[in-house]
């Protein structure tokens, strides 16, 4: 150039598209005008490699080699068929099971209890050994009559994983494999079917326990265990691998409030503004993914009703357990063989209506009783609650909307939307985190409406910080410092004060 500017670099040189030929010891590399990026090779540094990862700011490294690790992982390990001293005893079992059929009378046997028909079972046991020229140690022959015995009486190889207070899920994915949940994470379970039929005579076992069928025409059943605990079977054809079995387990203890908070699932001032909202009758509504603990915070809140009220439960399987003396469970039915006789969750909530309610608690709410269920809220039953599956408050509210244009009423969407703005009070959002916690992580109050958009104001937020090396998650527990609208109602109980000290 010739205002006596320094020429700028060019940015390269347009050549004939072909094989690049190596650059002259002259030519300065592609790029180079560009100053370079900080890096350092992956460690390591294998043949094989993401080419780009040596190229990489030191950063991101971690991820990258986390991603790498994610892909490598082994897919392989998904049999939950074992060996080792369990594997021994079901294998003696399989033979040992057909000849003492033959000697045992079911019927009979259905009669007595697990104690009695072991003592019963212990000789004959003996004598099958001794045909088979079997000989057992004393642990052997124990653990051999247990598993006799649940499998005569109980749910076979179910039966172990049911008694171990530290399981929470169990996921039966056909007769080969079976998962369970340990502190929110989930393992492979040592536990083995027979094969199909083995698993399906066990499901349907449980099903037929509450009046509920499963076979090829109605291939899908809720159904619930003795302690309470959700069951959900899906059978072939829908099912590919076979019967599928998921169990919510159903804790014997029950959660108060102030146990969630000791185990850092909210702070204490969370629970004390929760305790109040039960208390003084706000209209909740429990909004989180499945096994965020939504149930569990229904049976904690409703802790905080008073004895002397009236509380129906609608639920599809009944899975509440509420610690009211006045508590009426209602359970939902599905239709016969001819299609006829169902009884659905809104037409529960119709009748209940009819029977002097204080307080509707629904489970779950899925599609058209939510408009059933707001009209319960607007119609004098304040502290109604229920539980709808949604990933944030807002979210919540707009699900509520879909379902209840899902139902045949003709409403404009601005009336439903003002009839929730009426209705809802208070929106507790639960969440399973990646490490397996269980956190409150807001507490939204819904105000009312402004044009045709809901208004909602945050109480409470959890604020997500970083993670500890073990991979636990780290954050707070956040009060926004908000004087709350529904202060007024907590004055009629007496709880204003406190509950305003709480939400500040």
């Amino acid at each position: 150039m010739g205002n006596g500017q320094p020429a700028r670099p060019a940015f390269g040189v347009a050549r004939p598209m072909q094989g690049s030929p190596a650059p002259r010891a002259d030519e300065a590399a592609p790029g180079s005008q560009f100053p370079p990026i900080e890096t350092m090779p992956l460690p390591g540094g294998l043949p094989g490699d993401d080419p780009l990862a040596g190229s990489l700011p030191a950063g991101t490294l971690d991820a990258m080699q986390r991603l790498t690790d994610r892909q490598n992982a082994s897919g392989d390990a998904g049999s939950s068929r074992g060996e080792g001293f369990e594997a021994s005893i079901h294998k003696i079992k399989e033979q040992v099971l057909p000849r003492l059929l033959e000697r045992v009378d079911p019927e009979a046997a259905a009669t007595l209890g697990k104690d009695e028909l072991a003592e019963e079972f212990r000789p004959i046991i003996g004598e099958v050994l001794a045909e088979l020229k079997l000989t057992l140690n004393r642990r052997e022959q124990f653990a051999l009559e247990k598993v006799l015995v649940d499998e005569l009486l109980g749910l076979g190889p179910l039966e172990e994983l049911l008694a171990d207070p530290a399981i929470t899920d169990i996921m039966v994915n056909g007769p080969d494999q079976t998962y369970v949940e340990r502190k929110g994470k989930l393992e492979l379970a040592q536990i083995q079917f027979r094969d199909e039929e083995h698993l399906f005579q066990i499901a349907q076992r449980i099903v037929n326990s509450v009046g509920r069928r499963v076979d090829q025409t109605t291939p899908l059943a809720d159904a619930r265990l003795k302690d309470g605990s959700r069951v959900n079977v899906i059978v072939p054809p829908l099912s590919l691998r076979g019967t599928a079995i998921s169990i919510r387990k159903f804790s014997a203890k029950p959660i108060t409030l102030d146990m969630m908070a000791g185990f850092g699932s909210m702070s204490p001032k969370m629970a004390t503004a929760l305790k109040i909202a039960g208390a003084s009758r706000f209209n909740v509504v429990i909004s989180g993914g499945t096994g965020s603990g939504k149930t569990t915070m229904l049976n904690a809140l409703s802790k905080m009703i008073d004895p002397g009220e009236r509380v129906l439960t609608i639920e599809d399987a009944a899975e509440l357990r509420l610690q009211q003396p006045h508590w009426l469970p209602l359970e939902t039915r599905p239709a016969n063989l001819e299609g006829q006789g169902e009884i659905s969750i809104r037409d529960l909530v119709k009748n209940a209506l009819r029977m002097r309610p204080d307080r509707i608690i629904l489970g779950e709410i899925r599609g058209s009783e939510c408009f059933d269920m707001l009209a319960a809220m607007n119609t004098g039953h304040d502290g109604s609650m229920c539980t709808l599956h949604a990933n944030s408050p807002r979210e919540a509210l707009a699900r509520m909307e879909n379902m209840v244009m899902m139902s045949d009423i003709k409403v404009p969407k601005e009336a439903i939307s003002r009839q929730i703005a009426d209705s809802v009070e208070l929106i507790i959002q639960v969440k399973r985190l990646r490490d397996g916690s269980r956190r409150v992580t807001n507490v939204t109050e819904v105000i009312g409406m402004e044009g045709p958009v809901i208004v909602t104001q945050e109480l409470f937020k959890f604020e997500y910080l970083d993670e500890s090396a073990d991979g636990k998650i780290i954050g707070e527990y956040r009060s926004m410092g908000l004087r709350p609208y529904t202060l007024d109602k907590a004055k009629q109980f007496g709880f204003d004060q406190a509950f305003l000290e709480a939400c500040l």
